[in-house]
């Protein structure tokens, strides 16, 4: 069966649904970007301050409270803490970059 043998109603619900998830899924994809901006000062704010870009003690109470928050809102914890996971990795990918840069033009100075 394809979406256009299903009944008129049903197709339309379909749509409306659709709809909504691609909605939701532009506000995460700009949620975030948002949280990205932040962590990229966080970053900066590292690097000029030499501290290290992973943060183990934070990760971990993060962690923690993604989990919590996510059985709350009725979602797998472990999907969570994957999710958060996978974007701290970035995050210090990030702030790796981010003091290497610092540090090269530090020694040019």
């Amino acid at each position: 069966m394809t979406t256009s043998d299903i009944d008129d109603s049903v197709g339309a619900e379909l749509n409306r649904l659709r709809e909504s998830i691609d909605n939701i899924d532009a506000a995460v994809v700009h949620m975030l970007a948002e949280r990205f901006k932040c962590t990229q000062q966080v970053g900066h704010l590292k690097a000029a301050h030499q501290l290290p870009p992973a943060d183990p003690a934070r990760e971990s109470r993060q962690i923690a409270r993604l989990r919590q928050l996510a059985g709350s809102a009725h979602l797998d914890p472990a999907f969570a803490e994957k999710l958060l996971n996978f974007i701290v990795a970035e995050v210090i990918r990030h702030h790796e970059r981010i003091a290497d840069e610092s540090a090269a033009n530090g020694a040019g100075e």
